[in-house]
């Protein structure tokens, strides 16, 4: 099964980027997902479920724990080609 993660983390700082939003963007980044793409008002990824799972596990408990007050997110599942 192949995920889409689509996430913002809040509260927004239009001048500098927030250490929750760091923390998100370094473990996203880091996590051994197919496709990620950074923006400044939100986020996608893609993979094999297992990464990002545990990238979105790890993304929700690190944000958290450096300030963010809200994350909002949306999974969906995803066609592989060939099915």
């Amino acid at each position: 099964m192949r995920l889409r993660v689509e996430f913002t983390t809040e509260p927004f700082d239009l001048d500098e980027a927030p250490p929750h939003a760091v923390v998100a963007r370094e473990v996203i980044e880091a996590a051994e997902l197919d496709s990620v793409d950074v923006g400044p008002f939100g986020n996608t990824a893609e993979g094999a479920a297992d990464p990002v799972l545990t990238a979105v596990d790890a993304l929700l408990r690190k944000a958290l724990d450096a300030g963010a007050t809200r994350v909002s997110l949306q999974l969906n599942v995803i066609e592989e080609e060939g099915r």
